[in-house]
């Protein structure tokens, strides 16, 4: 029985719809919902966001900013969450997105993990790299991937 779902969540439309699926399901099961999102800081360590680029009009570490634009789609993400009657959990990571994202439904035990087919990244191809990634992966816990 499925009482444990992570939503892997970028702030697409296609996660959007991944976590509607998601909630419904949640609902209908009984199931514990997690959020997880992921900031791919690969290209990014080290750097700053110029002082024109931030909200606060201060210059930043990119690690930073892109934390603040992850926890506000997730929030975003929560508050949908909790209008469908459902209390999710938010967590963030930091690092490779697919490597993060199994990682993350080892430690919070999922039984399944659902994901929309494309995400910010996601173009012209018939699925996006990081769901790509997680199917080809050799972990245990089902994958739901819902179609843009």
């Amino acid at each position: 029985m499925i009482k444990r779902i992570l939503v892997a969540s970028d702030g697409s439309r296609t996660s959007g719809r991944a976590l509607k699926t998601a909630v419904e399901m949640a609902k209908k099961m009984g199931a514990t919902l997690t959020l997880v999102g992921v900031i791919d800081n690969r290209l990014y360590v080290g750097r700053t966001m110029p002082a024109e680029a931030t909200p606060t009009r201060i210059a930043e570490p990119v690690e930073d900013y892109l934390m603040r634009v992850a926890g506000a789609y997730l929030a975003t993400d929560a508050k949908r969450c909790k209008q469908s009657g459902v209390k999710p959990e938010m967590v963030i990571r930091m690092g490779h997105p697919v490597e993060e994202i199994l990682k993350e439904a080892r430690r919070s035990k999922a039984h399944l993990l659902v994901m929309g087919s494309h995400g910010k990244s996601g173009i012209g191809s018939a699925m996006g790299s990081v769901a790509f990634g997680v199917l080809q992966s050799d972990s245990r816990v089902p994958v739901l991937i819902v179609r843009k």
